[in-house]
């Protein structure tokens, strides 16, 4: 028996958007039988030629529209062609299913990053940081939303994933998410992550992200100047709570440890360097490089002060750290107590150790980023470029001040 066979392009009247735009559909016929699914495109519906099957004019982006239909339908073509020469059974799922890569030895983007995820959190402490995983989690969420949503679909093939694919969901982050730009690039990254799974097991030939930019913006980072960090040293706190979240705080000014780092810390991580005072030493949790810190006075002093509740301790930790999301909530309590306007997180503490503790009294950005335990001395540079804005905002304030002070003021060049 011969199969009947068409192809069809159809603007889907009932999805039109409140901006009238109607999108494009493909619909495939095997004997009577129908399967359809979106092309990504919207028309005004005024101007789609039903006869044709075509869009109505000349513009540049009318004949890119109808070349796409055409290359869309010579696709289908071909993938009927393999599905005969290949002895399977003619359906329009049949045909859609092969178009978009779903098969029964295809590897799938959400079963991919659904394992990856799966055993990421079990290495959390270990390997990952508990917010490494939240991200991916995110990411995965994201990227379910925008099959479901955009692309009418609840999986897709590896190998379908391309250049237009990323650009189509950047613009969904951005768009729909209202993602910021540095968000929709660690999401981006987190794909590229799996993509390199996926070519690292053969399972794509070609990585999408060649050519594709993930370069996130250079952003501000906030510190503690020199005096509000000695405010908050000097604050009587009478709630145990926050006197406890504002010492651990401290500690890391001084030594520059991060939330997931800090919160790890046992007896094991103290030891003697080479000049016989204390060090801490360890690896850090988000890139699992080794980070040597001698310990200054104020985080010694720290330790001593909860050495004894450290004792008594089931879990051998230092310090007695929260979780992250109770030590930013009464971070920013300390900061109103304090009379600190700026919106502090714990992870400032560690932009202050770079900046106003470390940098800014002459130690030199090697050491610092080996302290920082930074893979690279770009990333520290960062901490360089803040403090290079500093100088220029108090030279200016200066020159302001000079001004005033020397308005009346008159110096006389004498002529050669």
């Amino acid at each position: 028996m011969q199969n009947t066979f068409s192809i069809l392009f159809y603007p889907k009247k009932n999805h039109t958007n409140k901006d009238g735009k109607t999108p494009i559909y493909m619909r495939i016929t095997v004997n009577g039988r129908r399967s359809e699914l979106s092309i990504q495109r919207k028309i005004d519906i005024s101007s789609w030629n039903l006869k044709a099957g075509k869009v109505r004019g000349t513009t540049p982006e009318v004949r890119s529209l109808n070349r796409l239909m055409d290359v869309l339908k010579n696709k289908i073509y071909t993938i009927h062609q393999e599905l005969i020469e290949k002895n399977i059974p003619i359906t329009s799922k049949a045909l859609k299913n092969s178009y978009l890569g779903i098969g029964e030895k295809e590897k799938m983007l959400i079963e991919i990053f659904t394992t990856h995820n799966n055993q990421m959190e079990k290495l959390v402490g270990k390997e990952y940081a508990l917010n490494t995983l939240k991200r991916y989690k995110t990411t995965l969420k994201h990227i379910q939303y925008f099959l479901t949503n955009n692309l009418k679909i609840n999986e897709i093939a590896i190998k379908r994933i391309n250049h237009q694919f990323l650009t189509d969901f950047e613009f969904y982050l951005k768009s729909e998410k209202n993602c910021n730009h540095n968000s929709t690039m660690r999401y981006l990254k987190s794909l590229k992550k799996i993509i390199g799974i996926a070519l690292a097991n053969n399972w794509i030939d070609k990585d999408p992200f060649i050519n594709y930019k993930t370069q996130s913006k250079e952003t501000e980072r906030e510190y503690l100047s020199k005096e509000e960090l000695q405010t908050m040293i000097n604050k009587e706190l009478k709630i145990v709570r926050l006197a406890q979240v504002r010492d651990i705080f401290i500690f890391c000014c001084y030594t520059g440890l991060a939330y997931s780092d800090v919160q790890k810390l046992t007896d094991n991580n103290l030891v003697r360097g080479i000049d016989g005072e204390m060090w801490v030493k360890f690896n850090r949790t988000k890139t699992d490089t080794r980070s040597n810190i001698p310990l200054l006075p104020i985080p010694l002093q720290i330790l001593e002060k909860y050495k004894e509740a450290h004792t008594l301790q089931e879990n051998n930790k230092l310090l007695p750290v929260l979780s992250n999301q109770k030590m930013n909530a009464y971070i920013k309590e300390i900061a109103d107590v304090c009379g600190i306007q700026k919106n502090l997180t714990f992870h400032l503490a560690r932009h202050t150790f770079a900046t106003t503790v470390t940098l800014s009294n002459g130690v030199p950005i090697e050491s610092v980023s080996k302290m920082l335990g930074h893979k690279s001395l770009k990333t520290t540079q960062h901490y360089a470029k803040i403090l290079d804005r500093k100088v220029s905002d108090d030279m200016f304030l200066l020159k302001e001040k000079l001004k005033k002070e020397n308005k009346d003021t008159v110096i006389k060049v004498k002529a050669n």
